[in-house]
């Protein structure tokens, strides 16, 4: 039993609210929907610590007062290193009605990280979630001249001196407020929506972090044209780093909506999902390709009549979703078909359906439901974004009858600029793109725009190229770079730097990124991101990243799956062990081979030949961003002895 507050008091006329700016916002939600539980913390499996949307904006007012006093003026910068928690939420709340902006990460930052974001944003004032990160800072404050203020996050953290906990400041703001002080209310009404609300730097993946700045408009504009309906009954449970835009627009999108957020983790994330039965989850892939293996590593560990009895129920909700799928119009077409054409196909997909529905309606009932238990019995969907989601791992789900609904977008977007809705759930897309976004796909060589194409009869559906937009979600810039913004602002337009294009049904399918791009020695293109996709499908293969710039043929930095291993018999101790293993060579060729060829739709000069097994994974904060997105540029660096050993003699 989950321990939160009825929700009997949900207004009646319930619809999503809005306001000109976040600090209105969340003070438009505490009038709305008062005593209803906006967040959820985990005291243990089965009770949950609510705070209303009355008590979060009641501290957040009380900490702003307080922090105003401090000296934050109209937007300044405040940073947030911290991970996902209530604390958070309220500083951000507070830094909003502040009219301020904050600069966010995780507390898994660097030491270089906090000196090169810190001193480029000028950040004078900070929380920090624990004391050892506290005292990290503080170390570090010879090279951080305009920081001179710490504040504690974390309730157990110990004292600090001149550094005051959170709920100190709130019990001092709340004094402040008695005593008749209505500096934020002041402030409030200062907010324009061109003002920014958060300063992110990026992740880095293909060089130095860029401050991106991102206004109350960008966001307003996300909560209300994000084409997904959720409500105050409603359960969202939280996983995806909060300082990333994704899952901030997600908890902001939640605000609005009056649903609750629940704050878990990946230790206690299996857990959770049974125990609060989220209707809806804001996701990454590389949540799913975890819980994928896992479902089929129970699988494969049951009784041999349970495995069949799953594979033949698997088999039924594939053919049987597909002419679903195809009779309501959402199979992912890159070629249109004449009306002759789509006529047999339909008769032919009807008459399967109709043959499948029986027996499908049982093993559904009988077998799958109990696998869809995994992600909780009540799950309506799920946006997976941060990065691509195999088409494997998105048919399994879909297929299985857990509607993934996966997006598209930059931090540079706020993010999303295109999602699935149930209604257009093509696997394979991202979906069309949301209301008040324009898309263009632009010719890399020429720079000429391919879709929309009015001379053209296809309009330029199902042509590849830079995918560009222009709408409200996009940034202001980047700060203190007027270089790198005039770079991927012209006009208005932004260039995103992914390669997609529109398919027959108006969705966009993302096929790779121009940066990421390698050219070989004899000219030939290759995008290293499918290939990556495929290998890391291998229970044998942890992680993989393709390589190859001017190089006569692809290669691979693979980091074995220990665990894959010792399931396939191999007995090992550790993944350098592994490494070392001739055996563990032949078995990892033989994937490759069977996974990256002509029948998996990879041409000649894509062949992966050369490879090298890792001793160590790729970890977060250094060759992989908090997404789990890969550092080409560290990788290429770290390696560089390792990537030319693996091609001596071969180029």
């Amino acid at each position: 039993m989950i321990n939160l507050p009825s929700l009997k008091a949900a207004p009646s006329n319930y619809q999503r609210i809005t306001a000109p700016n976040l600090a209105l916002l969340y003070q438009r939600a505490a009038e709305t929907f008062a005593d209803l539980p906006a967040f959820a913390t985990r005291r243990k499996a089965t009770e949950w610590i609510p705070t209303s949307f009355r008590q979060l904006h009641e501290m957040g007012q009380a900490l702003a007062t307080a922090l105003i006093e401090l000296g934050v003026e109209h937007q300044n910068h405040i940073g947030i290193l911290a991970d996902n928690r209530l604390e958070w939420i309220i500083a951000d709340c507070a830094t909003q009605l502040a009219g301020a902006a904050n600069v966010p990460r995780g507390s898994d930052v660097t030491d270089d990280e906090i000196v090169a974001i810190f001193g480029h944003a000028g950040v004078r004032i900070a929380f920090v979630e624990t004391a050892e990160l506290h005292d990290r800072v503080v170390a570090l404050s010879a090279q951080l001249p305009d920081l001179n203020k710490l504040i504690l996050l974390e309730p157990g953290a110990g004292a600090r001196q001149h550094s005051p906990h959170i709920y100190e400041l709130i019990e001092r703001g709340r004094e402040l407020r008695q005593a008749g002080d209505r500096n934020v209310e002041a402030r409030i009404e200062r907010i324009q929506p061109e003002d920014l609300f958060t300063l992110i730097y990026t992740s880095g993946t293909t060089g130095a972090p860029k401050g991106v700045m991102l206004t109350h408009a960008n966001m307003i504009s996300q909560i209300e044209n994000i084409p997904v309906q959720i409500s105050c009954a409603d359960r969202v449970v939280s996983i995806l780093p909060i300082w990333h835009v994704f899952e901030r627009v997600f908890e902001m999108f939640a605000i609005s909506n009056g649903c609750c957020t629940y704050y878990s983790g990946v230790k206690t994330l299996q857990e959770d999902l049974r125990n609060v039965e989220p209707t809806f989850i804001g996701s990454a892939p590389r949540l799913w390709e975890n819980l994928h293996q896992r479902i089929l590593k129970g699988v494969r560990q049951r009784h041999p009549m349970r495995r069949a009895l799953f594979r033949t129920a698997y088999f039924l909700s594939h053919y049987y979703k597909e002419s679903v799928f195809f009779l309501t119009g959402r199979r992912t077409d890159m070629h249109r078909r004449s009306w002759l054409s789509n006529g047999l196909l339909g008769i032919g997909h009807a008459l399967r359906w109709f043959i499948i529905l029986p027996w499908y309606g049982f093993f559904n009932a009988a077998v799958l439901e109990q696998v869809r238990m995994a992600v909780g019995s009540n799950l309506k969907g799920s946006v997976s974004g941060g990065g691509a989601l195999p088409d494997g791992i998105d048919q399994f789900f879909n297929y299985l009858g857990i509607p993934v609904l996966e997006g598209y977008g930059l931090t540079e977007t706020s993010p999303v600029l295109a999602v699935r809705t149930y209604d257009s759930l093509l696997i394979g897309t991202v979906g069309p793109p949301i209301p008040g976004t324009e898309l263009r796909i632009v010719c890399l060589d020429t720079g000429k725009t391919l879709y929309p194409d009015p001379t053209r009869k296809d309009y330029g559906r199902d042509l590849k190229g830079e995918v560009v937009v222009r709408g409200p979600q996009v940034m202001k810039g980047y700060y203190r770079n007027p270089e790198a913004t005039a770079e991927v602002l012209r006009d208005g337009w932004l260039h995103t730097g992914d390669i997609g294009l529109v398919t027959y049904r108006e969705c966009l399918k993302i096929v790779g990124r121009c940066k990421e791009t390698i050219v070989l020695a004899n000219g030939e293109n290759i995008e290293p991101a499918p290939i990556e996709l495929q290998l890391t499908q291998s229970p044998l293969i942890e992680q993989c990243v393709v390589v190859g710039q001017d190089r006569r043929s692809p290669a691979a930095l693979i980091v074995p799956s220990l665990e894959g291993f010792r399931e396939a018999g191999l007995a090992v101790e550790s993944i350098s062990e592994l490494a070392e293993l001739p055996e563990a060579r032949l078995w990892i060729d033989s994937e490759i081979k069977s996974r990256i060829n002509a029948q998996q739709g990879f041409r000649a000069h894509e062949r992966v030949r050369l490879f090298r097994l890792l001793s160590n994974g790729f970890s977060t904060g250094r060759e992989l961003t908090q997404l789990l997105k890969v550092k080409r540029h560290v990788i290429a660096e770290k390696y560089a002895d390792e990537i030319d050993a693996l091609y001596a003699g071969h180029d």
